[in-house]
């Protein structure tokens, strides 16, 4: 009887491995991706996935199309959508999309940026007027920094009103 248990107990142990072994994930290269139990190829910047690696043959990659763009390697059958710079909130290109960079905004002229990530305006605020006979002393990037004096030289029309 206590051959049995000892049996059991090897066998029990040999499973319970085997289940760890098995359960063991993939680990793939930088440059690949993981698709089922395979490591595959990345796809450059500019393109996307056709078809997946397989045993026989490799990543099969395709570039993006017109207003889509990938900015780094990739295992996605998808490219990503290009931003669109919207003049309704203030926003204009500054640098157009590529297959492998997003678009660039910045405000209008009479807007400022009010959030930014990556050297791109995300977000943009319309300046306030200056009161007229007022001129703005320093350039901010924030309306409420922005310090409004009166001019010493009354070279400026008390009828003419500044951008903030």
């Amino acid at each position: 009887m206590r051959f049995g248990r000892q049996q059991w107990s090897t066998a029990s142990l040999l499973i319970l491995m085997v289940k760890v072994i098995s359960g063991h994930t993939l680990k793939c290269q930088p440059a690949e991706y993981q698709i089922r139990d395979e490591c595959c190829p990345l796809c450059p910047a500019g393109s996307r996935v056709k078809t997946d690696c397989k045993v026989d043959r490799s990543t099969s990659c395709l570039p993006c199309l017109s207003g889509t763009y990938m900015d780094h390697p990739t295992g996605l059958k998808k490219c990503l959508i290009c931003t669109n710079c919207d003049k309704g909130s203030g926003l204009k290109t500054k640098k157009p999309c590529t297959i492998t960079s997003d678009t660039v905004c910045e405000p209008l002229e009479g807007f400022y940026c009010a959030k930014s990530s990556d050297n791109d305006c995300d977000v943009a605020k319309k300046h306030r007027s200056c009161e007229p006979g007022q001129y703005i002393s320093k350039k901010v990037m924030e309306p409420s920094q922005m310090d409004h004096l009166h001019p010493v030289d009354h070279t400026h029309s008390v009828n003419q009103t500044f951008r903030c």
